[in-house]
């Protein structure tokens, strides 16, 4: 017969330590099991090992409270329908929480199943509205989509580009739907681009898996985990010739080999666009994408962590730890890892999920000279930061600077 350690704590009128006690899923003496679902195989799995790896980075040999850090990962290829397989078989691992998962399509189908076992998403590598505040238990490190591509179409605008010169390429999903909505909320009102603005309602307005977005408007789709570009980049054409305008600037909102697939081929076509990209896309991956397509001159990419080469003592720290794998999206998983414990040592002796989301939210602090805020939102970071691409990698841009 099982007696339980209440129970018996009531027949004996012994208090048990609160270890003995029933802890939260991935709460065990010595441990804290955390988990992660993430492309580690597919298309776009530099994204996943990257995250992946910077996570790592950030926990090994660490310990809070006594506890070390289990980080399990299991990979869904970027693919909704495996990433619904890959969390449901990760919950019987019992994990305290989810970390560093890859994705606005895939998170639209785990975050509800994390939501119903009130399991913490922590740090996912999104941008979506979806998470912003999201259904359950939500903790974003990274700027909105919507903040990065304004950032990009502001400063365009600040620099003489007509506002009906602004064109999209994206993917034809939750992750490039994200991406339109943040452009036309940065369009919207501004003169000549009242075309242009209904026609990316009208896009956004299509409801399915994949619908017929391409000659809508001016926006180019491809679907999603394929590399071809020529109907959307047709999309964007019949749109220039329509409205009797020429795309500048081109914000695309996809992953890294489609994107770079669509410069490849408009270069080949004769556009000279200016391209710019998401952070999703991945730098280090992206970059070596377009000089594989031979497609580097006028390309833009706004990134969500501090440059790689800045001296806060984060990065100092990442550099040590991650050694020649340090990257953009390598720094946002060890950024990631490090609020993650940050929030953990706030989260009491006994951390619980509950006391746990309490440490983050509404609380402010300091990870190594960036400043984390959740005072107002479920977002900790509002950083974004322009670069474009040169020979030797990826440069910032200066507050006023735009692309040659």
């Amino acid at each position: 017969m099982k007696i339980s350690n209440m129970l018996l704590a009531a027949l004996t009128g012994i208090m048990l330590p609160a270890a003995a006690l029933a802890s939260d899923p991935g709460i065990e003496p010595g441990l804290v099991r955390i988990a992660g679902v993430m492309d580690l195989e597919g298309r776009s799995r530099g994204l996943g090992k990257g995250m992946k790896k910077g996570i790592e980075a950030a926990i090994k040999d660490r310990s809070v409270n006594g506890r070390k850090i289990e980080f399990l990962t299991a990979n869904d290829s970027y693919t909704p329908s495996k990433t619904i397989i890959a969390t449901k078989a990760m919950l019987q691992e019992k994990p305290f929480v989810f970390i560093g998962n890859v994705g606005t399509p895939t998170a639209k189908v785990s975050l509800p199943i994390l939501a119903e076992a009130k399991v913490p998403a922590v740090g996912f590598f999104t941008g979506a509205g979806l998470l912003r505040p999201g259904k359950g238990p939500i903790l974003n490190y990274r700027a909105s989509y919507v903040q990065e591509t304004a950032a990009v179409i502001n400063r365009a605008l600040d620099n003489g580009v007509p506002a009906k010169a602004i064109c999209a390429y994206v993917q034809n999903d939750a992750y490039g739907m994200a991406g339109v909505t943040g452009i036309l909320r940065a369009l919207r009102g501004k003169p000549g681009a009242e075309h242009a603005a209904a026609a990316l309602e009208e896009v956004l307005a299509m409801q399915g898996e994949n619908p017929p977005r391409n000659g809508v408007g001016p926006v180019g789709v491809y679907q999603r985990n394929t590399f071809t570009a020529r109907p959307g980049f047709d999309s964007l054409k019949a749109w220039e010739q329509k409205e009797n305008t020429q795309c500048e600037v081109v914000v695309t909102v996809g992953a890294y080999q489609s994107i770079a697939k669509f410069a490849g081929y408009s270069r080949y076509k004769g556009r000279d666009w200016a391209i710019s990209a998401v952070s999703f896309t991945g730098a280090e991956n992206f970059a070596n994408a377009l000089r594989a397509n031979k497609a580097t001159d006028n390309i833009l990419m706004t990134q969500v962590v501090p440059p790689l080469d800045s001296d806060l003592p984060i990065v100092a720290d990442a550099r040590k730890a991650l050694g020649d794998s340090l990257g953009y999206v390598t720094l946002e998983g060890y950024i990631v890892g490090r609020m993650f414990l940050h929030i953990l040592e706030d989260a009491g002796e006994e951390p619980t999920r509950k006391s746990f989301m309490n440490a983050a939210l509404g609380k402010k602090f300091d990870l190594g000279g960036l400043v984390l805020d959740f005072t107002d939102d479920n977002q900790a970071s509002d950083l974004v930061v322009l670069t474009r691409l040169a020979p030797d990698g990826w440069k910032t841009l200066g507050n006023d600077q735009w692309i040659k």
